[in-house]
């Protein structure tokens, strides 16, 4: 007589013929027997040393994959540890599950209300309610996840886990989105292209809901004679043509900041147009049109006015537009590449050197780095004062070379990050650039890259401080104590988890750098740079100025 299935074993073999390859998680007794079921089904389990981490690794893993990424945590204290990963995932509407252990009884230590958790931080709570129904509740999940764009959380009450299933008929195929009104969009549609027409000065600007759709906009910037530029999470989409710009916002060079704030037309594909990409909305000249293209309409007009929304995907909208007939100049010319060549990144802008006394200018350091990388990268920064100098400095390949996440902010997530990435991208050098308050606080992670074998190199910007605050309270006066931290040997803490270090002051310095670069790399590499701390950075003097 065969022993049913379980619904927590339901759940765990529904996902993983949904096509779910890899999952992270940190196990307890709450996900144990999901996890297993997963990893009896063929996914790959990557064990992370905090729930935090591991949310982070996944919705990385997410956004370099295509894929939807899962984490698996254990009830209470394994959730709420989980929640700033979760959170930033959530704002950025990656498609990923959170399988976690539910207890229901109020007497039990590890009972929260974990929908309101998941509400406030704006995921989708979602729960396992009926054992029976276990495989049909795990697939809607995976369709709200993967359909919707959103972060769901999948609690699974400790009850209903052990009870047994039914095993479900095949899953309705869903296609489309429900609700459009195609009258409406069309009509949308077909009034951008007499915006487009009536252009002279269109610009661009890609966000990461524009990412699968480079081909289109490029045949359709072609067309209209727009230049091309992106948003942050967007990075390197339009990478190799020559009208690319580059980030838009506080990451942008003088020349694409000087572009953008001389168009007539601005179209945010995919792309939020908040006050990161808009400088708080300076980059918008005051009579220029503004239109938006996005999934979402609750985008539309949310961060700066919108004269015009189409509610669509990217792809589709943008190949709508490009029909046959002649392409208009628009804002190109020959002048114009020529400039976008020789101005158009932020290496080629005079700076003046300011490495001494044990220290190094973070443009030179983060310049040599960029000329001894292979240019095949996958670059994850964390947050923090110095994260402008990786974004701006370090060059990616293609959008999959770039892992951002920076929805919510949140210092601390860039080691995380960087694992995931890896693991989509195994066919890259993986880049985590961190600060030092980032890398102290996602430490336990350096013990992950080693067990993984994964070859990463680490740059770790210090400067002894949390830097934001030094350069935003340290002009006013106020005492800063509380921000700043006695040198720390990171190097050598790399050592003890098994990383190969070097410490950097200087260019000479990085010669340790160009060694492991030779080979075999059989270790990651940690990189602890003592950077200059006498200057703030502008984009975050710009970012202060919305808080």
């Amino acid at each position: 007589m065969s022993v049913p299935e379980t619904a927590a074993a339901a759940v765990g073999r529904a996902l993983a013929a949904g096509g779910v390859r890899t999952a992270f998680g940190v196990v307890g007794s709450g996900n144990f027997h999901v996890t297993n079921t997963l990893v009896e089904h063929g996914v790959r389990f990557v064990a992370a040393r905090h729930e935090g981490g591991a949310a982070t690794m996944a919705d990385a893993y997410a956004r370099m994959s295509g894929e939807v990424g899962v984490v698996t945590v254990h009830q209470g204290p394994g959730l709420t540890n989980a929640m700033t990963g979760i959170t930033e995932a959530a704002k950025s509407r990656t498609p990923m599950i959170v399988l976690a252990g539910e207890a229901t009884d109020a007497r039990s230590n590890f009972h929260i209300d974990q929908d309101a958790l998941a509400t406030a931080v704006g995921a989708v709570p979602m729960r396992l309610t009926d054992a029976a129904r276990a495989e049909e509740q795990a697939l809607e999940a995976f369709r709200v996840a993967s359909r919707e764009r959103r972060t769901v959380l999948l609690n699974l009450p400790l009850d209903v886990q052990s009870a047994p299933s039914r095993p479900l008929g095949p899953a309705p195929v869903v296609t489309g989105a429900a609700g459009l009104d195609l009258a409406a969009a069309d009509d949308a549609t077909a009034e951008l292209g007499r915006l487009l027409a009536g252009a002279r000065r269109p610009v661009f600007v890609a966000g990461r809901g524009a990412r699968h759709a480079r081909r289109e906009l490029e045949a359709l910037a072609d067309r209209t004679g727009a230049l091309l530029a992106t948003s942050a999470v967007a990075k390197g989409l339009f990478r190799g043509s020559p009208w690319d710009l580059d980030v838009s916002g506080g990451f942008a060079t003088p020349l694409a900041a000087e572009l953008i704030r001389g168009a007539d037309l601005i179209v945010g594909w995919g792309c939020a147009l908040n006050m990161w990409t808009t400088r708080h909305g300076t980059l918008i000249a005051p009579e220029a049109k503004v239109a938006q293209v996005d999934l979402d309409p609750a985008a539309v007009g949310a961060h700066v006015r919108a004269d015009l929304g189409v509610v669509g995907d990217v792809r589709a909208v943008a190949a709508a537009l490009t029909g046959p007939g002649g392409a208009a100049p628009g804002y190109r010319s020959a002048e114009l590449a020529r400039r976008i060549r020789d101005e158009g990144r932020w290496r080629a802008v005079p700076y003046r050197d300011e490495s001494g006394a044990g220290r190094i200018d973070p443009r030179t350091l983060t310049i040599a780095l960029d000329d001894l990388l292979p240019g095949e990268r996958v670059v994850s920064v964390d947050s923090g004062n110095f994260m402008g100098y990786p974004s701006m400095f370090l060059d990616v390949p293609d959008a999959g070379g770039f892992c951002f996440t920076q929805a919510f902010q949140s210092v601390g997530l860039g080691l995380a990050t960087a694992i995931g990435a890896a693991l989509a991208r195994p066919d890259r050098l993986p880049v985590a650039a961190l600060g030092d308050g980032g890398a102290f606080m996602g430490i336990a992670e350096l013990e992950t890259v080693v067990r993984l074998g994964l070859p990463m190199v680490v740059v770790v910007y210090d400067d002894e401080a949390y830097g934001a605050e030094v350069h935003h309270f340290g002009p006013h006066g106020h005492p800063l104590g509380t921000v700043r931290f006695p040198p720390a040997d990171l190097a050598a803490i790399a050592r003890g988890h098994g990383f190969a270090a070097v410490t950097v002051t200087d260019a000479a310095g990085l010669a340790g750098v160009a060694e492991w670069l030779k080979g075999p790399r059989d270790r990651p590499l940690l990189v602890h740079a003592k950077i200059t701390g006498e200057r703030g950075s502008w984009w975050l003097e710009e970012a202060f100025k919305g808080h």
